[in-house]
This record gives structure tokens, sequence and C-alpha cells, in this order.
């Protein structure tokens, strides 16, 4: 009898728990946030991307509208910034060439911003001629200054990383700054490495380690939609440069590309959210490099 109550017990227990999970409130797929300790710094989300605007007493800067495959995208973003402001959108800044990223630029042209992206994304953007990308009004080779309203957002390149257009966006006075996809938040980076370039990345996250900042806001969201530190900066350099070296290793004996990716493990980075799915497109981008010597 004793047996049979806990039985029951635990089966009414599986079902509230089950009930429970039905109930769960699902993460909203567009979603604004203020930065926590700024007054006006906001960081919007659709889905798994995310970029940031600054609202300012003379207009808005915005950055990448993150609308690939969303053909609504952009004019959500755009509505999303209205809801918090009704200054004007003076920019929108792309923080590179990869479309899951700034695609959806037209609902902000339309608003009246001028885009501003590194002069490489340009020329990339012309061949692709993508009609939900225009092409961006200004471009820049190594900074550049967006100040409106008192605020500056600072825009540096820092040279190849995960692509040859990132740009690093920069407030000095709340001593955050964005970066996208070459510095993700305690994870293992992904599909993002098929263009990566290894070596030189080493030295643009040494770069973004030099300046001066406190919070850095990912492309995509960290665990827990958490910032990141210069320690998570620190740490992904580490890791990359423990990929680099086993798979210099590996390469040297011939295993590259098969053996590797099926063999070779990190267990230092086992705990990072991505591991399992991510590390094997990490250790093909490093045999690429050890490998083949591109």
């Amino acid at each position: 009898m004793k047996g049979k109550l806990l039985t029951v017990f635990a089966c009414g227990l599986a079902a509230l728990s089950a009930a429970a999970w039905a109930q769960a409130p699902q993460r909203p797929q567009i979603q604004t946030t203020k930065v926590e300790g700024t007054d006006n710094v906001y960081i919007f989300r659709n889905g798994n991307h995310q970029s940031i605007f600054v609202v300012t007493s003379e207009g808005v800067i915005a950055t990448d509208p993150v609308a690939y495959g969303r053909p609504q995208g952009g004019a959500q973003y755009v509505a999303e910034i209205k809801k918090v402001t009704d200054k004007p959108i003076k920019y929108l800044v792309y923080s590179h060439h990869h479309y899951d990223h700034i695609a959806g630029g037209q609902a902000f042209k339309d608003a009246g911003a001028k885009i501003v992206a590194h002069k490489v994304a340009k020329e990339r953007l012309a061949v692709l001629k993508d009609p939900a990308t225009p092409l961006p009004d200004e471009v820049f080779d190594k900074q550049r200054n967006l100040t409106l309203g008192g605020t500056t957002l600072e825009l540096t390149y820092v040279g190849l990383n995960h692509s040859d257009s990132s740009l690093v966006m920069r407030l000095p006075k709340e001593k955050l700054i964005f970066v996208v996809d070459f510095l993700p938040v305690g994870s293992v980076p992904g599909r993002g490495m098929i263009d990566f370039y290894p070596l030189e990345a080493e030295g643009s996250i040494k770069q973004v380690l030099s300046m001066d900042w406190d919070r850095l806001i990912p492309g995509h969201p960290g665990p827990g939609d958490r910032l990141g530190t210069k320690q998570d900066a620190r740490d992904q350099l580490v890791f990359l440069q423990d990929a680099s070296e086993t798979v210099k290793v590996a390469a040297r004996e011939g295993k590259c590309w098969d053996a590797v990716e099926k063999e070779t493990k990190l267990p230092k980075y086992e705990k990072w959210p991505g591991y399992e799915n991510n590390l094997p497109f990490v250790l093909r981008r490093y045999c690429g490099l050890w490998g083949r010597g591109t």
C-alpha cells in the first residue's frame, strides 16, 4: 500500500511539473530592455540576435537591424524605438556586412536615418545587392565618432577577426562596448567561424582589451542574457589560443580534418554553452589554418 501511495504521489508531482512547464511564459520574439546603470542605452533583441540603440536629446543612434529572414524585422525595430522616444532616428550603424545582423536597414532609411559602416562592408554589400539591406551612406577606415545630443559613440575598426569589416562600438561615458560575433560571452563560437581570421582575431581581441570599458554587449545574448566582462574577453582569447595550439599539433600529424573533428576535445571548456555543437566548427577552421595554411 505504501509503495502504491508513493507511486501515485510521484506521478502527481510529474503531472504538476509538466503542467507548470506548459504554463511557463515563453520568451518573446522581440524584446527591448534598458541597460542597467544607464539613462539612454537600450538592447533590442529579435530572437537570438540583438543590437543596441542610444537615445539622446537630438535623436537616436541605432545599430544592426537584425532582420535576416524577417521581412518586418526592421520595421518592428523602428517601432520599438518609437515606444521609447519620439526623437528621430539619425544614424544606423552596421556592425559588419553579414546579413544575419544588418538585413532590414531599409526601414531605418525610410525613417530618415543615415547609414554608417566600415568601407569594406560597403564593398561587400555592393556586390551582393540585397534589396533588404541598403548600402551605407557614409563609410570610414579606422575610426569614426558619432556625437549626438551630448552622447558619443566611438566606432573603431580593429582589423580582421570574424569578418573583414567588423566594428567595435564604444560608449565612453557609460564604459560599454558593443561587439558582434568575434567576442561571444561565455560560450563556444559556432558557424561564424566559417570566415574567421584565426591569428588576426587574437590581435583584435587584444586591442579590445586595451580599451577602457567595463561591460560588453554581444551580438547574440550571453548565458542568462548577462553582459560580458574583460575576463570574458580574456577567456575567449585563451580559448582560441588553446584550440589553435591543439589543432596545430594534430595537423602536423596529418589528422585534419575528419580525425580532428571526431576525436579532438577541449575538456577545459566542456561546460561552456555550445561546446558539443560548436566545437567542430572551431576545429574545422583551425584545420584550415594549420592543415592548409589558409
